[in-house]
């Protein structure tokens, strides 16, 4: 498993495999909860509760994590995608 993001990265996206028992998190599901609870530097929640904004430690930019599948139980597999500082000031300031 890659444990950093590299540049040439921008959306890494999780997803789910089908077993004899229902489904399990693929390679990628599994490097998105390493990255968020490892390496990237939790910032804020926006105000649903499903986008969580954090920061690389080696490059500075802002990733947000999110459940693009919102009609699966859970909100699906999640994604991490780049955000720029504007957009991620505007989406994550509260006030």
């Amino acid at each position: 498993m890659k444990k950093e993001i590299g540049p040439e990265e921008s959306k890494i996206s999780g997803g789910w495999i089908e077993t004899e028992d229902g489904f399990s998190k693929d390679e990628t599901y599994n490097r998105i909860e390493y990255l968020t609870e490892n390496y990237l530097e939790k910032l804020a929640v926006d105000k649903s509760g499903w986008e969580i904004l954090y920061r690389a430690p080696n490059d500075g930019r802002f990733w947000v994590k999110w459940f693009p599948q919102s009609e699966m139980h859970g909100g699906g597999p999640p994604e991490l995608k780049v955000i720029e500082a504007n957009e991620a000031k505007k989406k994550f300031s509260h006030g």
